[in-house]
């Protein structure tokens, strides 16, 4: 897939629940597959959350592209977990901390 594509398709900023209660945020162009990456503890799952399974999805929004997604991830990254579990509750809104919809 050429830059041009992957910066054109849709992108998803998630936040994931590990057994030990700890919060891990990252993004993709595939939930679902990358959900079942780190759920499943294979090679491609994160480093961080190797042996923190089972995860919850607790929170997953979409953008237009990488830049914008990459963007959002950076700034939610920065919250605290109690900000993080606002974003999930609904409570926080994600254009209240990134200027990225």
């Amino acid at each position: 897939m050429t830059e041009t594509n992957q910066e054109q398709q849709t992108w998803h900023l998630y936040i994931l629940r590990c057994k030990d209660g700890t919060l891990y945020t990252g993004i993709t162009n595939d939930l679902t597959r990358r959900f079942e990456e780190h759920q499943s503890n294979s090679p491609k799952c994160a480093k961080y959350l190797r042996g923190r399974q089972p995860l919850t999805m607790i929170y997953h929004t979409d953008f237009k592209n990488k830049s914008l997604a990459l963007k959002a991830e950076l700034k939610v990254k920065k919250l605290t977990a109690s900000q993080k579990k606002l974003l999930a509750s609904g409570q926080l809104v994600i254009n209240e901390i990134a200027d990225t919809h």
